[in-house]
């Protein structure tokens, strides 16, 4: 088990190519000992390939490493049907639920993803997303989000991360400081928002502020002018303040992938910046050597107030409570149908 605040590793969470780790991702792993993997749908298979690869993640490193992915429902999902059960879109589960039993199904939900998780050593999903979907949301974010309002996104995060707990997953709210006015795919290119800063404190910045207790967050590859005209939120001291400062996060912040065309540069210089501006840990997901290796290289070694978050992270981790998982799904899939009031 992994040790905690005084357990240093390599400054990374990375990917790997594909449903078994080759011995070249092997030898690659083990000497860039990261803090943790994330995985994407390239990487799964079936349960047992999926229980098989995330114990081997874990043997590369010697310790019991966090395992994240993106199990967000809809189109974000890594794990899909035929071996796991499909969810819709957060925002589209709002509609699709009465007001007064949103917060359950969200809470269902949360505990439904974790039992799916857990089962082949997942311990962490990148979920909640605690932005606010506004009309001109970019497309590739907005069912992604869980409401439109400040009140509704908190309540519904607290609800799928209370979900989550109970079945033994830790959660990695994003994108702070906050993605909804983002009008641009940040996969493609860098959105720049122009909002003051009193109006993204009072909105779009408010869930993650409620939030703040949280363990982890995400940062958004998204330039905030009247913080920092220049560098987005990812690669910005000025904006890792504000986060840390005003909207008050002590937690374990990860960057957003490194990949992502929103940034520029080499991967060697991205990674650096994402640890110049306060980041903890840089997040690396295509699982490429010679582009993961720059930014291993670039991000070094957990620097002690890193560690301690990461430490005061993973002591959150616990088994999952017993559950009747089909009474569970039941209760959803009542809660999702149309003649349920």
């Amino acid at each position: 088990m992994y040790s905690g605040a005084d357990a240093v590793t390599g400054a990374t969470i990375l990917g790997c190519l594909g449903p078994a780790l080759s011995a070249d991702e092997r030898a690659y792993l083990a000497e860039a000992d990261p803090w943790g993997f994330i995985l994407f749908a390239r990487n799964v298979e079936n349960p047992d390939q999926l229980r098989r690869l995330t114990r081997d993640l874990r043997t590369t490193v010697g310790r019991d490493a966090p395992v994240l992915v993106d199990q967000e429902g809809g189109r974000v999902q890594r794990l899909r049907a035929p071996h796991w059960r499909e969810f819709p879109p957060p925002l589209d589960q709002a509609a699709m639920v009465a007001p007064r039993h949103r917060d359950r199904a969200m809470w269902l939900r949360g505990r439904l993803i974790a039992d799916d998780l857990r089962a082949v050593g997942i311990d962490v999903n990148c979920a909640p997303t605690a932005d606010i979907a506004e009309a001109d949301t970019h497309p590739f974010l907005r069912n992604r989000c869980y409401g439109t309002d400040v009140a509704s996104v908190v309540a519904a995060s607290r609800a799928m991360v209370a979900g989550m707990a109970a079945g033994g997953v830790l959660p990695v709210m994003k994108h702070m400081p906050g993605h909804g006015r983002a009008q641009l795919d940040t996969h493609k290119e860098l959105p720049r928002v122009e909002a003051s800063l009193a109006d993204l404190m009072a909105h779009d910045f408010a869930p993650f502020q409620a939030l703040a207790d949280l363990p982890m967050a995400m940062t958004a590859h998204i330039i905030f002018a009247a913080i920092d005209p220049v560098a987005p939120a990812t690669l910005s001291a000025p904006v890792v303040q504000v986060i840390r400062d005003r909207i008050g996060f002590d937690g374990l912040l990860m960057s957003d992938d490194l990949s992502m065309q929103a940034l520029s540069g080499t991967h060697y210089q991205r990674a650096a910046a994402v640890i110049a501006a306060g980041c903890d840990l840089v997040l690396h997901c295509n699982g490429d050597p010679g582009e993961g290796g720059q930014a291993v290289a670039a991000a070094g070694r957990m620097t002690a107030a890193a560690a301690r978050r990461a430490g005061a992270a993973l002591a959150l981790r616990r088994a999952a409570e017993p559950a009747d998982r089909a009474a569970l799904a039941a209760e959803y899939a009542a809660l999702l149908a149309p003649a349920h009031v």
